[in-house]
């Protein structure tokens, strides 16, 4: 027997979450909360109640760019997942399904530039609505670049839910990033991550509107990519040969990833964390393989392993140059990151040369500038690529570039991860571009506690030493940047605080970072969803309402929500409360 419209409706209407919610009378344009994460910039309603249309079994894109074959494989995808989605809410919705307005049967899609290049910068803007009447129902999507219609195709697959699906309708989305860089950044080298969990970490990107893979593939631990310009890194420095990525594999994450409008940063470590160089050159390393804290002197590294590359052996720099070409071939990006962070000066006095060097006037800070001087300049001519170092090249505490004019701020970005808001001020203030990823806010791998052996310190039963709390209040636990980033710490992160509006200009946008000395992909999902989610919308939207005020509190709901729809996606994203609190608005808050 066949369902009537009346039992459809109610079908639909119990299946369906609280995505949207009506919150004005009936006579007056709807001011209603639709659950798309990140937030839009703009929403807006065209008739006095708030309806949804049946999406058609035969639903279609329009797409007129069939040479564009990203924008092909977006809509594609995007048509795929609107019908076969079929999301099942948490909370039924304050919204009727249409009575009278047809099955929303394709959406027209336009674009202004279709030849625009994914690279930093480019226009994310796109426009989407959705009208209904008793005689049509009409979607259209309009975007400044393809990219910014992979960014509208997402905003209508969350207007979509239910089985059958409905969507949304006499809704126009007007939407834009508040920053053009929004990052995630995985260490591959601590850890292996197989290509698959890659790449379902750059879908959960995209879903979220993040555009930046960050690949830090390599450091102190492993050298896992395998280079043809450089192949014996790859075979002696990672972990076996089924914990390499080949250029294969490469190409693979690099398209995956243009097919959703994100863009593959590669980062290159050096001339610090690269213990795993000397595998195949150690006459180019200094201190490797060496106990890292010796008990009779200075630690040689920031944690297990040392080595550092030599400034003053001249095969140090052909060796670079090759590896440098060789990334610079599989990586088409214009940005690539060489690292400079965490050098170390007692590693490189176990170098007798150096020791000479040092014995004869010179400082670390020199070595450094003459590492910066011989490598840069064959990034930014030779491969046409911008630099991005992180912040210790100029602001490090032991060893840093003492003279600017080896970093111009043309050609140069700094990625901040240091002292919060005041490492940002001075890089802006100095006139450099930045990257924000304050270990303050956005590292996701602290609160985990230590993970070297041996440690006495957590055999401590009734209490820590007098003076030093460890294991109890007021202790770290044995993690350094903790405590545990919480979402909340996350979304609330103002990345321009204390800066002029002239510094603001300067700050790209953020990233956050998992580190991975203690995670891979057995537990990455949860490592990094929902908490990159909340960095993606206050990157996206702000963080705050249209009177200014922080709005954390109207976003857990929608997170929960987000964060469900996410796990039925296959992204295995941590819950952030009990079911029970979303299903009781405000009952779980510090104060209602």
């Amino acid at each position: 027997m066949e369902s009537t419209p009346s039992i459809l409706f109610f079908l639909v209407f119990v299946v369906i979450v609280n995505v949207i919610s009506l919150v004005s009378s009936s006579d007056a344009a709807p001011l209603i909360e639709i659950n798309v994460w990140p937030k839009p910039i703009s929403v807006s309603w065209s008739g006095p109640a708030a309806i949804a249309v049946p999406l058609s079994p035969s639903f279609r894109v329009l797409n007129p760019y069939s040479e564009h074959p990203y924008l092909c494989a977006a809509a594609a995808r995007y048509t795929r997942l609107l019908l076969l989605e079929r999301y099942r809410p948490l909370r039924p919705p304050h919204l009727n399904l249409s009575s009278s307005a047809p099955p929303l049967s394709s959406l027209a899609l336009s674009v202004v530039d279709p030849s625009a290049p994914l690279r930093h910068g480019v226009d994310e803007s796109y426009t989407l609505s959705i009208t209904a009447n008793g005689s049509s129902s009409v979607a259209e999507l309009s975007a400044a670049t393809p990219w910014g219609a992979m960014r509208g195709l997402e905003t209508l697959s969350q207007l979509a839910w239910g089985n059958p699906p409905a969507v949304a309708a006499g809704i126009r989305i007007e939407d834009r990033p508040l920053f053009p860089h929004r990052g995630l950044l995985l260490d591959t080298s601590r850890n292996f991550y197989p290509v698959r969990d890659i790449l379902r970490t750059i879908r959960a990107m995209s879903h979220n509107k993040l555009n930046v893979f960050h690949w830090h593939i390599t450091d102190s631990q492993s050298f896992p990519l395998l280079l043809p310009s450089a192949p014996q890194l790859a075979l002696r420095g990672s972990y076996g040969p089924d914990m390499r990525y080949t250029p294969a594999d490469v190409r693979r994450v690099v398209r995956y990833a243009m097919n959703r409008g994100i863009r593959v940063i590669p980062e290159i470590d050096a001339p610090g964390h690269t213990a795993s160089w000397a595998e195949a050159y150690p006459e180019i390393v200094t201190c490797a393989n060496k106990f890292w804290s010796p008990p009779d002197g200075p630690a040689l590294a920031a944690e297990p392993g040392t080595g550092q590359l030599n400034p003053l052996e001249p095969e140090t720099y052909e060796v670079v140059r090759d590896v440098l070409r060789g990334v610079a071939s599989l990586f088409p990006d214009p940005f690539l990151h060489a690292g400079a962070d965490e050098v170390n000066p007692a590693c490189w006095e176990q170098d007798p040369a150096i020791r000479r060097f040092l014995a004869g006037g010179g400082t670390h800070d020199q070595l450094l500038g003459m590492f910066v001087n011989a490598t840069r300049p064959f990034i930014v001519s030779a491969l046409n690529r911008t630099v991005v170092y992180w912040e210790d090249v100029l602001l490090g505490s032991t060893v840093k570039v003492v003279s600017p004019g080896l970093l111009p701020p043309e050609t140069t970005v700094l990625q901040t991860w240091n002292n919060g808001p005041n490492n940002t001020k001075r890089l802006t203030a100095a006139g450099y571009r930045v990257i924000v990823s304050s270990s303050d806010f956005y590292y996701l791998d602290c609160g985990f506690g230590g993970w070297v052996g041996n440690d006495s310190r957590y055999d401590r039963q009734t209490g820590d030493e007098p003076g030093r709390p460890f294991n109890y209040a007021g202790g770290d636990g044995g993690s350094w940047c903790a405590p545990f980033k919480s979402w909340q710490r996350v979304y609330d992160y103002d990345i321009t605080h204390g800066l002029s509006a002239a510094e603001a200009e300067l700050v790209l946008g953020g990233e956050v970072a998992l580190w991975s000395e203690q995670a891979d992909g057995a537990v990455m999902d949860g490592r990094l969803w929902p908490r990159a989610a909340a960095m993606a919308e206050a990157l996206w939207s702000g963080n705050r309402d249209g009177d200014g005020r922080k709005r954390y509190a109207e976003a857990t709901d929608r997170l929960h929500e987000w964060r469900q729809r996410m796990v039925r996606r296959g992204i295995a994203a941590e819950p952030i409360q009990p079911l029970w609190c979303v299903m009781h608005p405000s009952m779980c808050n510090m104060v209602q």
